[in-house]
């Protein structure tokens, strides 16, 4: 089931729960001045258990232009109506220092107000690989449109309720989330025996590799004599089609986690042959799901 944090469309039934403006969706504003801010979204509980978030966005509320501080206008000026906004994700490093990923960036109407919506799908994903280690940290530029003084000062007169600390709790920053439930929509997971006469959901199968029978194999890997690979098997319950407005499309079951087989081997140097030990990448499948082609998995 695609659980939506705000319903608006009736004829999805599978679109439920309404959370804006539930103490808690809503972010802090750590650091903010003319042209950056820091923002912090508490992400505890936030996200279901075994369920894939295929869309996150954060919502900036624009405030209304205030014309009295607006830079001088001159002829040789070229006209500029838009400033750019560009959303980075913040992981806290173990040194202390930052690293920034660029996640999304727009160009924003300067004489527009009301609410500006971000694709920041991939910091929550990247916030998943992190281990979900504290709060999730965003950090927003607002520049000029172009290159230039008078862009850049254009851009300064570009503000959201988040850089004014007086501003009512309806104009903090939100960060709404689209779930999936791979209960429904095939979720990670072994395959059961009934699996053999009927094709299952995505999940698991065992599939054994032996070194010993494969020609290629045999007389220059010396342990193990074989090992369990697994594979991913079964299909996927297709989101409705209504939901394709989402940007959802065929979901499909692949590998989501792998991880390495260490092997003892020879290895052929000139005249003489030595016994070698390594690990070899993404050779044994430790989870599958199923995944879209416009759509990451974590």
């Amino acid at each position: 089931m695609l659980r939506r944090h705000r319903v608006k469309r009736r004829a999805l039934p599978s679109l439920a729960g309404i959370l804006r403006g539930i103490p808690g969706n809503a972010g802090e504003v750590l650091y903010t001045d003319t042209t950056r801010q820091n923002l912090v979204f508490d992400m505890e509980g936030r996200i279901p258990e075994n369920s894939e978030v295929t869309m996150a966005e954060l919502k900036l509320f624009k405030k209304p232009l205030n014309r009295t501080n607006m830079p001088t206008t001159k002829q040789s000026h070229r006209p500029v109506t838009n400033a750019r906004v560009s959303v980075y994700w913040v992981q806290i490093q173990a040194d202390g220092t930052n690293r920034t990923s660029l996640i999304d960036s727009r160009l924003v109407p300067i004489m527009e107000s009301g609410w500006r919506n971000f694709d920041v799908t991939q910091a929550v994903h990247y916030w998943l690989k992190a281990k979900k280690q504290g709060p999730m940290l965003l950090e927003i530029w607002i520049e000029g449109e172009r290159l230039g003084s008078y862009a850049s000062e254009m851009a300064k007169v570009v503000r959201f309720t988040s850089q004014d600390p007086l501003d009512k709790a309806l104009g903090k920053p939100e960060l709404v989330l689209y779930t999936l439930n791979l209960e429904e929509y095939g979720g990670p997971g072994d395959c059961k025996e009934e699996s053999v006469t009927k094709k299952p959901i995505c999940c698991r199968q065992e599939h054994y590799i032996n070194f010993r029978e494969l020609t290629w194999t045999q007389y220059w890997i010396i342990e193990p004599a074989g090992y369990q690979a697994y594979i991913c098997m079964g299909g996927c319950v297709q989101a409705k089609s209504l939901l394709r407005h989402f940007g959802y499309g065929e979901r499909t079951c692949a590998v989501v986690e792998s991880s390495p087989l260490p092997m003892m081997y020879l290895v052929k140097k000139g005249n003489y042959t030595e016994i070698e030990v390594a690990e070899f990448p993404n050779m044994i499948v430790e989870k599958c799901g199923c995944v879209m082609d416009n759509i990451a998995v974590v």
